[in-house]
């Protein structure tokens, strides 16, 4: 309970910091939402000229486009230092949470957040005002927005701890993190089932976006359960990742501090 009341003080502070510019707050989240839609209109197009691909109906579509950006959204708001890993461990700038009476791997994931990333949540929940959801729906929808973005961050501090052995993983760090954004906006029917393993092994696509997606579709409890399953080890698996790499972390003996 503790460290939840410090992940929401950070998010608090994170927030209003950047809400001293209200306009150029204003301006990233609107802009944000703006570049959102435009992919939309191009799925519309394309529905217009066929009715499906891949067995995917335009509401299909636009379930797994709120989706896939609300997952993005939380991930970048509530986690935002969690993307920038690697440089936090190549450059040795991880000194001043080291002597902070808190989890190191919380306190560094959750001292920035990324405003444009409302952006992305808002335009996915708008999204769905559209899709004819039920309640219970709407309700999962929600659900795996958060256990989406909780394995995408895990997924990217397991990655990043490669960074410390490694100086140059970071390269493999930002492939693999991109990765899951590109593929998670296309159906998942229209990749081979080769291709479709990897989204469910190496590059984690299906179980933050696909799988939830045919749950929201049609409910599945063993699915369900899976997805949860997932997350809560991803998380563990994180933990232990980060730990373990920061026996062997380097300081550059940089005199900073945190406020």
């Amino acid at each position: 309970m503790n460290q939840l009341k410090v992940i929401m003080l950070s998010l608090k502070y994170n927030i209003m910091r950047q809400m001293t510019n209200k306009v150029t707050f204003l301006t990233n989240v609107i802009f944000m939402i703006l570049n959102d839609a435009t992919f939309i209109v191009q799925w519309v197009i394309l529905f217009g000229i066929k009715e499906d691909f891949g067995g995917y109906q335009l509401n299909n579509v636009l379930v797994l486009w709120a989706l896939a950006a609300a997952t993005f959204g939380f991930s970048r708001l509530l986690f935002a230092k969690a993307f920038e890993l690697p440089d936090l461990i190549v450059n040795g700038k991880l000194d001043s949470f080291l002597v902070q009476p808190k989890n190191v791997l919380l306190s560094v994931i959750t001292s920035d957040t990324s405003i444009s990333a409302i952006g992305d949540i808002l335009y996915g929940f708008i999204v769905v005002l559209f899709c004819h959801m039920t309640l219970a729906q709407f309700g999962l929808f929600v659900l795996f927005s958060i256990t989406g973005s909780i394995i995408i961050t895990s997924f990217t501090v397991i990655l990043s701890c490669i960074c410390f052995k490694f100086v140059k993983g970071d390269v493999l760090v930002d492939t693999l993190s991109g990765a899951i954004i590109n593929f998670a906006t296309y159906p998942d029917t229209i990749f081979k089932n080769s291709v479709k393993l990897i989204f469910y092994t190496i590059i984690p696509v299906g179980l933050t976006n696909y799988l939830p997606l045919h749950i929201i579709i049609k409910f599945d409890l063993v699915s369900l359960i899976i997805v949860l399953g997932v997350t809560v080890i991803s998380v563990i698996l994180a933990f232990a990742a980060f730990n373990k790499g920061l026996k062997s972390y380097s300081s550059s003996n940089l005199m900073s501090s945190r406020v």
